[in-house]
Protein backbone atom coordinates (compact mmCIF):
# COMPACT_ATOMS: atom_id res chain seq x y z
CA UNK A 1 0.00 0.00 0.00
CA UNK A 2 1.49 3.59 -0.99
CA UNK A 3 2.18 5.77 2.00
CA UNK A 4 0.87 8.90 1.00
CA UNK A 5 1.55 10.89 3.94
CA UNK A 6 2.54 14.95 3.25
CA UNK A 7 6.20 13.95 5.22
CA UNK A 8 7.69 10.82 4.82
CA UNK A 9 10.49 10.22 7.92
CA UNK A 10 13.43 7.52 7.03
CA UNK A 11 15.97 6.67 9.73
CA UNK A 12 19.63 5.74 7.71
CA UNK A 13 22.67 4.48 8.74
CA UNK A 14 25.79 6.35 7.74
CA UNK A 15 28.77 4.27 6.41
CA UNK A 16 30.70 4.91 9.89
CA UNK A 17 27.61 3.37 11.49
CA UNK A 18 25.72 6.09 13.38
CA UNK A 19 21.59 6.50 13.05
CA UNK A 20 20.45 9.39 11.23
CA UNK A 21 17.10 10.37 10.14
CA UNK A 22 15.82 12.29 7.30
CA UNK A 23 12.27 13.94 7.22
CA UNK A 24 11.02 14.52 3.44
CA UNK A 25 8.31 17.32 2.60
CA UNK A 26 6.67 14.84 -0.07
CA UNK A 27 2.92 16.98 -0.55
CA UNK A 28 2.45 17.45 -4.50
CA UNK A 29 1.88 19.63 -6.02
CA UNK A 30 3.23 22.85 -3.99
CA UNK A 31 4.38 21.16 -0.66
CA UNK A 32 1.43 23.62 1.12
CA UNK A 33 1.54 23.43 4.62
CA UNK A 34 -1.88 22.58 5.27
CA UNK A 35 -3.65 20.54 8.43
CA UNK A 36 -2.27 17.27 7.18
CA UNK A 37 1.19 18.63 6.96
CA UNK A 38 1.14 20.41 10.16
CA UNK A 39 -0.01 17.13 11.53
CA UNK A 40 2.47 14.68 9.50
CA UNK A 41 5.39 16.94 10.88
CA UNK A 42 4.38 17.36 14.24
CA UNK A 43 4.00 13.62 14.36
CA UNK A 44 7.78 12.81 12.60
CA UNK A 45 8.95 15.53 15.43
CA UNK A 46 7.22 13.58 18.12
CA UNK A 47 8.67 10.34 16.92
CA UNK A 48 12.22 11.79 16.74
CA UNK A 49 12.16 13.43 20.25
CA UNK A 50 10.90 10.04 21.87
CA UNK A 51 14.06 8.17 20.07
CA UNK A 52 16.23 11.15 18.72
CA UNK A 53 18.28 10.44 15.71
CA UNK A 54 22.52 11.51 15.66
CA UNK A 55 21.27 13.94 12.90
CA UNK A 56 18.49 15.20 11.37
CA UNK A 57 17.92 16.33 7.25
CA UNK A 58 14.77 18.04 6.50
CA UNK A 59 14.40 18.12 2.65
CA UNK A 60 11.18 18.34 0.21
CA UNK A 61 10.73 16.78 -3.43
CA UNK A 62 9.04 18.44 -6.09
CA UNK A 63 9.27 21.60 -8.17
CA UNK A 64 9.05 24.09 -4.35
CA UNK A 65 10.46 22.91 -0.80
CA UNK A 66 7.03 24.84 -0.28
CA UNK A 67 4.42 27.56 -1.63
CA UNK A 68 3.89 28.17 2.30
CA UNK A 69 0.46 27.82 4.34
CA UNK A 70 -2.66 26.91 3.05
CA UNK A 71 -4.18 29.84 3.29
CA UNK A 72 -7.94 27.49 4.34
CA UNK A 73 -5.89 27.14 7.98
CA UNK A 74 -6.58 30.74 8.82
CA UNK A 75 -10.28 31.01 7.09
CA UNK A 76 -12.97 32.20 9.70
CA UNK A 77 -10.48 31.85 12.84
CA UNK A 78 -11.01 33.95 15.66
CA UNK A 79 -8.05 36.35 17.71
CA UNK A 80 -8.32 33.41 20.44
CA UNK A 81 -8.33 30.41 17.62
CA UNK A 82 -5.49 32.36 15.98
CA UNK A 83 -3.21 32.23 18.99
CA UNK A 84 -3.85 28.84 19.93
CA UNK A 85 -3.24 27.42 16.04
CA UNK A 86 0.54 29.47 16.87
CA UNK A 87 0.70 28.06 20.45
CA UNK A 88 0.05 24.50 18.91
CA UNK A 89 2.56 24.98 16.44
CA UNK A 90 5.64 26.29 18.46
CA UNK A 91 4.63 23.74 21.21
CA UNK A 92 4.28 20.89 18.46
CA UNK A 93 6.39 21.77 15.71
CA UNK A 94 8.96 24.53 16.03
CA UNK A 95 10.38 24.29 19.65
CA UNK A 96 10.90 20.00 19.60
CA UNK A 97 12.81 20.57 16.42
CA UNK A 98 14.41 22.67 17.86
CA UNK A 99 15.40 20.81 21.24
CA UNK A 100 16.29 17.84 19.30
CA UNK A 101 19.95 17.11 21.08
CA UNK A 102 21.37 16.87 17.63
CA UNK A 103 22.79 18.63 14.71
CA UNK A 104 19.49 19.52 12.11
CA UNK A 105 20.34 20.37 8.92
CA UNK A 106 17.56 22.34 6.24
CA UNK A 107 17.89 21.76 2.11
CA UNK A 108 16.02 24.42 0.49
CA UNK A 109 16.85 23.43 -3.32
CA UNK A 110 14.17 26.10 -5.10
CA UNK A 111 11.24 28.06 -3.74
CA UNK A 112 11.01 27.84 0.23
CA UNK A 113 8.17 30.22 0.99
CA UNK A 114 6.40 31.06 5.08
CA UNK A 115 5.64 28.20 7.42
CA UNK A 116 8.46 26.22 5.75
CA UNK A 117 11.27 28.73 5.66
CA UNK A 118 9.98 29.47 9.70
CA UNK A 119 10.66 25.79 10.11
CA UNK A 120 14.15 26.05 8.39
CA UNK A 121 15.17 29.05 10.35
CA UNK A 122 14.21 26.86 13.32
CA UNK A 123 17.21 24.26 12.49
CA UNK A 124 21.11 24.70 12.77
CA UNK A 125 22.52 24.84 9.57
CA UNK A 126 20.46 25.82 6.26
CA UNK A 127 22.24 25.01 2.96
CA UNK A 128 19.97 26.25 -0.48
CA UNK A 129 21.03 25.39 -3.87
CA UNK A 130 21.24 28.47 -6.01
CA UNK A 131 18.24 28.66 -7.50
CA UNK A 132 16.44 28.84 -4.32
CA UNK A 133 14.45 31.75 -2.86
CA UNK A 134 12.98 32.49 0.34
CA UNK A 135 9.94 34.28 1.61
CA UNK A 136 7.87 35.20 4.38
CA UNK A 137 4.85 36.78 2.35
CA UNK A 138 2.04 36.47 5.01
CA UNK A 139 0.99 40.49 4.63
CA UNK A 140 -0.52 39.42 1.44
CA UNK A 141 -3.38 37.88 3.70
CA UNK A 142 -3.11 40.69 6.52
CA UNK A 143 -1.19 38.63 8.78
CA UNK A 144 2.44 38.85 10.41
CA UNK A 145 4.44 35.50 10.54
CA UNK A 146 3.82 33.62 13.60
CA UNK A 147 6.01 30.48 13.65
CA UNK A 148 9.23 32.38 14.95
CA UNK A 149 10.20 33.72 11.79
CA UNK A 150 10.48 36.79 12.29
CA UNK A 151 12.38 36.85 15.00
CA UNK A 152 14.72 34.09 14.26
CA UNK A 153 15.77 35.63 11.29
CA UNK A 154 16.47 38.78 12.92
CA UNK A 155 18.76 36.69 15.03
CA UNK A 156 20.85 35.64 11.93
CA UNK A 157 20.21 38.59 9.78
CA UNK A 158 19.71 41.74 12.21
CA UNK A 159 16.14 43.11 13.48
CA UNK A 160 16.53 45.37 10.15
CA UNK A 161 16.98 42.92 7.83
CA UNK A 162 13.94 40.95 9.43
CA UNK A 163 11.81 43.83 9.03
CA UNK A 164 12.55 44.46 5.59
CA UNK A 165 12.23 41.15 4.93
CA UNK A 166 8.78 40.63 6.55
CA UNK A 167 7.42 43.98 5.13
CA UNK A 168 7.76 43.91 1.91
CA UNK A 169 7.05 40.67 1.29
CA UNK A 170 9.55 39.74 -1.21
CA UNK A 171 11.84 37.28 -2.09
CA UNK A 172 15.28 36.85 -1.74
CA UNK A 173 17.74 34.39 -3.20
CA UNK A 174 19.88 32.03 -1.77
CA UNK A 175 22.54 34.32 -2.18
CA UNK A 176 21.86 37.41 -0.53
CA UNK A 177 20.55 34.98 2.24
CA UNK A 178 24.46 33.86 2.43
CA UNK A 179 25.66 37.66 2.47
CA UNK A 180 23.13 38.12 5.55
CA UNK A 181 23.94 34.98 7.28
CA UNK A 182 20.99 33.26 7.18
CA UNK A 183 22.28 30.70 4.74
CA UNK A 184 24.73 28.53 5.65
CA UNK A 185 26.16 27.88 2.20
CA UNK A 186 25.05 27.61 -1.35
CA UNK A 187 25.52 24.20 -3.57
CA UNK A 188 24.60 23.34 -6.88
CA UNK A 189 23.61 20.05 -5.80
CA UNK A 190 21.99 20.82 -2.41
CA UNK A 191 20.93 17.48 -1.74
CA UNK A 192 23.94 15.53 -2.64
CA UNK A 193 25.72 18.62 -0.05
CA UNK A 194 22.90 18.13 2.62
CA UNK A 195 23.37 14.22 2.68
CA UNK A 196 27.00 14.28 3.06
CA UNK A 197 26.73 16.78 5.73
CA UNK A 198 24.02 15.21 7.63
CA UNK A 199 26.63 12.01 7.49
CA UNK A 200 29.55 14.12 8.99
CA UNK A 201 27.65 15.60 12.11
CA UNK A 202 25.77 12.10 12.79
CA UNK A 203 29.35 10.47 12.81
CA UNK A 204 30.76 13.37 14.97
CA UNK A 205 30.08 13.58 18.63
CA UNK A 206 26.66 13.73 19.47
CA UNK A 207 26.67 15.07 22.94
CA UNK A 208 29.14 17.25 22.53
CA UNK A 209 27.03 18.52 19.66
CA UNK A 210 23.99 18.45 21.96
CA UNK A 211 25.96 20.62 24.32
CA UNK A 212 26.46 23.33 21.96
CA UNK A 213 23.28 23.72 21.18
CA UNK A 214 22.56 23.82 24.85
CA UNK A 215 25.17 26.60 25.20
CA UNK A 216 23.96 28.49 22.12
CA UNK A 217 19.98 27.96 23.61
CA UNK A 218 21.35 29.54 26.67
CA UNK A 219 23.11 32.42 24.61
CA UNK A 220 20.06 33.04 22.92
CA UNK A 221 17.43 33.41 25.82
CA UNK A 222 19.91 35.54 28.33
CA UNK A 223 22.98 36.31 26.27
CA UNK A 224 26.91 35.63 26.49
CA UNK A 225 26.55 36.14 30.81
CA UNK A 226 23.76 33.69 30.80
CA UNK A 227 25.43 31.35 28.58
CA UNK A 228 28.96 31.43 30.58
CA UNK A 229 26.77 30.58 33.91
CA UNK A 230 25.52 27.44 32.12
CA UNK A 231 28.93 26.60 29.69
CA UNK A 232 31.17 24.63 32.86
CA UNK A 233 28.16 22.26 33.76
CA UNK A 234 27.00 21.73 30.50
CA UNK A 235 30.61 21.23 29.19
CA UNK A 236 31.83 19.79 32.43
CA UNK A 237 28.82 16.36 31.76
CA UNK A 238 31.73 15.76 28.71
CA UNK A 239 34.03 14.84 30.96
CA UNK A 240 32.10 11.65 31.53
CA UNK A 241 31.50 10.48 28.19
CA UNK A 242 32.77 7.71 26.31
CA UNK A 243 33.16 9.86 22.92
CA UNK A 244 35.32 12.79 24.70
CA UNK A 245 37.34 9.80 26.85
CA UNK A 246 37.95 8.10 24.06
CA UNK A 247 38.48 11.09 21.53
CA UNK A 248 41.44 12.00 24.37
CA UNK A 249 43.33 8.91 24.19
CA UNK A 250 43.15 8.92 20.44
CA UNK A 251 44.49 12.42 20.31
CA UNK A 252 47.62 11.34 22.59
CA UNK A 253 48.57 8.11 21.30
CA UNK A 254 47.92 8.78 17.14
CA UNK A 255 47.05 12.30 16.85
CA UNK A 256 44.48 14.72 16.10
CA UNK A 257 41.50 13.33 13.54
CA UNK A 258 41.81 9.69 14.11
CA UNK A 259 39.25 9.53 16.96
CA UNK A 260 35.52 7.91 15.80
CA UNK A 261 32.64 8.39 17.90
CA UNK A 262 29.48 6.37 18.98
CA UNK A 263 27.66 9.13 20.42
CA UNK A 264 27.84 7.63 24.28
Amino acid sequence: MTDTKPTRLERITTEGGAQAAIITIAHPPLNLFDQALLESLADNLAELSADPPRALLLRAEGKLVSGGVDVHVFDGLTPEQGAQLWKDLFARIIHPLEALPCPVVFAAHALCLTAAFEVALACDIILAAPKAKFGLVETVVGLTPSMGGPQRLAERAGSGRAREFVMTADLYDAATMADWGVVNAVHDDVDTAARALLSRLADGPTKAHAATKQIIGAWRSGGVAHADSVTPEVSGVLFDTSDLKGAVRSFLEVGPGKATYTGE
